[in-house]
């Protein structure tokens, strides 16, 4: 039987989830499935992946062959790495010990990387967060100036003029009647 590690995707439209399962390849996307060996969520950022290692590996040296998606996953975890150098083991390039540190150093640094990404996150939102309080403060000013403007006394010498000009325009107005009459 082809066996496959493969994602099983739950969750409802637009927050997809999915399982990382071994199933047969001839059964359908969502349909049976021998083992689960972890999830995947995409809808945080980083991803969170949560995948039982030693079955994973079990499987992948039983033979099982990983989609593209869950090869990415796998690869992500370091279960790939880890098969590529048991198969170094196997072959006689180093010893189990070489092996078991060469994975070690890999993991530091994978996690190191990771551990960036998200400070880096956090950086980049705390700095979004300042931007859109210095925005909203700026916002709140210009409307205080506008407030301040509308509500500040009308100068007199503006209303007089204008006073003095509608009696002129009746005047006119009067006159015009008058001829015509």
């Amino acid at each position: 039987m082809a066996t496959k590690i493969r994602l099983q995707r739950h969750g409802k439209k637009g927050k997809p989830f999915y399982h990382v399962v071994v199933a047969d390849s001839r059964a359908p996307r969502d349909g049976k499935f021998i083992e689960r060996l972890g999830s995947y969520n995409p809808n945080t950022n980083p991803a969170t992946i949560v995948l039982d290692f030693d079955k994973a590996l079990d499987w992948m040296n039983k033979g099982a062959q990983p989609t593209d998606t869950a090869r990415a996953i796998l690869s992500y975890k370091g279960v790939l790495y880890k098969k590529h150098l048991q198969g170094g083991i196997k072959k006689g390039a180093f010893d189990e010990a070489k092996a078991e540190e060469l994975f070690a150093n890999w993991a530091d640094g994978n996690a190191a990387k990771i551990e960036g990404k998200k400070s880096g996150l956090a950086t980049a939102k705390e700095e979004a967060k300042k931007l859109a309080l210095a925005a909203e403060a700026k916002k709140k000013e210009e409307i205080a100036a506008a407030v301040a403007a509308k509500n500040a006394p009308v100068e007199e010498a503006p209303a007089e003029e204008a006073e003095v000009e509608a009696p002129e325009a009746t005047e006119g107005a009067e006159n015009t009647e008058e001829t015509e009459g």
